[in-house]
């Protein structure tokens, strides 16, 4: 295996460090913390338009994006320098990920420039609404309705964990749309301004505490949704998750090398038995990152292998997972302590809201929620890996 990039590829990682060595914001310009996944204080929004206007916010992306049509490997060293220096491109993930890569993807040209556009600037923020109280992983069970009257669509129900919707100014929402059809048709998708009346937003807290306040409950009450705010074909939102959910998956398995690289870093391993746990996560960390520069190669070469994401993200997010737990234990009493709202800026990316190390132990079991559940990447495997029987 081949562990080096070309010429070309490690040329454009020069260009970007040096980006990054000229424009990073310092300590001075970043007192004001983010509060969610959808507030972003004024030099966050500097910084993501910034790198929107050099081509280096997406650089996947043509230039009109935020990008400079970089090629895969491009943009994997493209992440691994941010993952190497702990920073993130944008304060609002979700917006950037999934939601404007969304509508670059099925929206109209119209809909790109007005939506698309300013959360690339980081004009606007934007939230996913997608899970419902009876409605987690089966995303096909939802039950949020919207009726067509005119030029209108009439919106009723509920959306729930919905990261930064009360500091968003639009929801990328799923809906049912025809409930005759069977589960997986019959949902189209909407762009839900937040100020439209009938929209109620309720954060609430998280297992981190009372005070981590980016979930959301969020209510429709007979919202009136304009038509032409329609993402893709009606009753054909289906389509639009599964490129919503693709847009999340990619590449996400080097997050979680870049965080299992640090919190290996912070395991201190004393007894035999520590130091037994510690060169398992060293490994883990190791395996990470062959089989991540496997399917990377494979993506390269244009090969589709959705398995192999499957398999990155389970073994990666719960790799993360025990490894969190070990650098707690490492910690002693220590890692209780709420001060992790002291940490500079180079260590300020999403990790700025933890302040313990309870708190990053607690919230890595989201990892193996988000972008598809634990559970769901095992049956991925079991079908399309080892051929085994739909049950």
């Amino acid at each position: 295996m081949q562990l080096r990039f070309d010429d070309d590829v490690e040329a454009f990682r020069a260009e970007f460090v040096a980006f990054l060595d000229a424009n990073l914001p310092g300590v001075e310009e970043t007192t004001e913390r983010p509060t969610s996944t959808a507030h972003m204080p004024a030099w966050a929004r500097r910084w993501q338009r910034l790198q929107f206007d050099n081509g280096w916010l997406l650089p996947g992306n043509p230039p009109e994006y935020g990008g400079r049509n970089a090629t895969l490997l491009q943009q994997f060293v493209h992440l691994e320098e941010l993952g190497k220096r702990h920073i993130y491109h944008s304060f609002n993930p979700q917006g950037l990920g999934i939601i404007a890569a969304s509508l670059l993807t099925f929206g109209t040209e119209e809909q790109k420039r007005r939506w698309a556009v300013p959360i690339l600037k980081a004009e606007i923020t934007a939230a996913l609404g997608m899970s419902e109280p009876g409605a987690g992983s089966d995303l096909a069970g939802l039950r949020t309705r919207a009726v067509l009257d005119g030029d209108h669509f009439v919106v009723n129900g509920q959306k729930i964990w919905t990261s930064g919707a009360h500091d968003a100014d639009i929801l990328l929402t799923f809906v049912r749309t025809d409930p005759d059809a069977p589960k997986h048709r019959g949902i189209s998708v909407l762009v839900i301004p937040t100020d439209l009346p009938g929209i109620t937003r309720r954060p609430f807290g998280s297992i981190i505490g009372a005070d981590d306040l980016d979930f959301n409950e969020v209510f429709f009450d007979d919202v009136r949704v304009p038509a032409e705010n329609l993402i893709g074909q009606l009753n054909k939102g289906w389509h639009v998750a599964n490129g919503s959910l693709g847009h999340e998956r990619t590449m996400l398995w080097l997050g979680f090398a870049d965080r299992l690289d640090e919190l290996v870093a912070d395991v201190r391993p004393a007894t035999p038995l520590e130091r037994d746990r510690y060169a398992t996560l060293a490994m883990d960390a190791q395996a990470l990152r062959l089989l991540g520069s496997a399917a990377l190669a494979r993506a390269a070469r244009g090969e589709e292998d959705v398995a192999s994401i499957s398999v990155l993200k389970l073994f990666g997010s719960e790799a993360v997972r025990t490894a969190s737990r070990h650098a707690l234990l490492a910690q002693g009493s220590a890692g209780l302590a709420r001060d992790g709202h002291s940490r500079p800026f180079e260590h300020m990316n999403l990790d700025w809201f933890f302040a313990s190390w309870f708190d990053r132990y607690a919230h890595s079991f989201s990892g193996t929620i988000a972008g598809g559940t634990s559970e769901i990447q095992r049956t991925i495997v079991a079908e399309r890996v080892l051929g085994l029987p739909r049950v």
